[in-house]
């Protein structure tokens, strides 16, 4: 499906030099934001699933400027998969200071986190989660600093290879490609203090860790992730 954006030129100069408002950096500032990272088959969406069921959470649904796509045989629902937007509803946004992250992607579309997404995790006195690409979290850390940077990650190669394998069946060459990326992904996370690495021995009690450093049972500043860091100093060796 090829969809055109009649304002791409206004779209690349806003984004080009993209931050958002001082207002919202204000509200930023005084409210939790949790954004989940790591590899394919990590866990993510179940760690994420348990939290939003805890009903102290609110999944963030991203944005975009792209109409609904067949998915499953079922046409994607808009507060569901995304929020599809209008296109000048969404320049308009991004000209405001009213998002938190955006990109341009495959010249044809805008999507990203919009700052009334979080607002309704505010308003409703919930913590907003998301799982973003490593990319994402250039632009989120530039707008909130004090983000809380999950980097997920299985108990072992094994483990990581059976979760992997076992969740759809895949070609050598997909195989391949997911740790390609793996590759990519894991190399970055350890280069950087920013991600608090969290070992997924059970996605019940990975949410309940995230939801103490969250609620500061855990001092995320002393948290020991040392033992998350060499696991993931494993996979990298296993993969390459």
């Amino acid at each position: 499906m090829h969809f055109n954006l009649e304002k791409i030129d206004e779209f690349k100069k806003v984004l080009k030099d993209y931050s958002i408002s001082d207002e919202n950096k204000q509200i930023l500032h005084e409210h939790p934001l949790v954004i989940m990272l790591g590899v394919s088959g990590g866990g993510r969406n179940t760690v994420i699933n348990h939290l939003v069921n805890s009903d102290d959470y609110h999944f963030i649904i991203s944005d975009t400027t792209r109409p609904p796509k067949i998915r499953d045989g079922a046409l994607e629902q808009n507060g569901m998969q995304y929020n599809f937007r209008k296109e000048y509803e969404v320049l308009r946004d991004l000209q405001q200071g009213n998002f938190l992250e955006a990109e341009l992607i495959h010249n044809q579309q805008v999507s990203g986190i919009s700052l009334g997404e979080l607002h309704k995790a505010y308003d409703s006195g919930k913590v907003p989660i998301n799982e973003v690409d490593l990319g994402g979290t250039e632009a989120i850390y530039k707008a909130k600093e004090d983000t809380l940077f999950i980097f997920l990650v299985p108990p072992s190669y094994k483990e990581w290879m059976y979760r992997l394998q076992g969740r759809e069946v895949m070609t050598d060459r997909e195989l391949s490609n997911r740790l390609h990326t793996a590759k990519k992904v894991l190399e970055s996370g350890l280069s950087s203090d920013r991600f608090t690495f969290i070992v997924n021995e059970s996605s019940h009690a990975s949410a309940i860790q995230i939801d103490s450093i969250v609620k500061g049972e855990i001092d995320q500043a002393t948290y020991d992730d040392s033992e998350g860091r060499a696991i993931a100093q494993e996979l990298l060796t296993e993969i390459s």
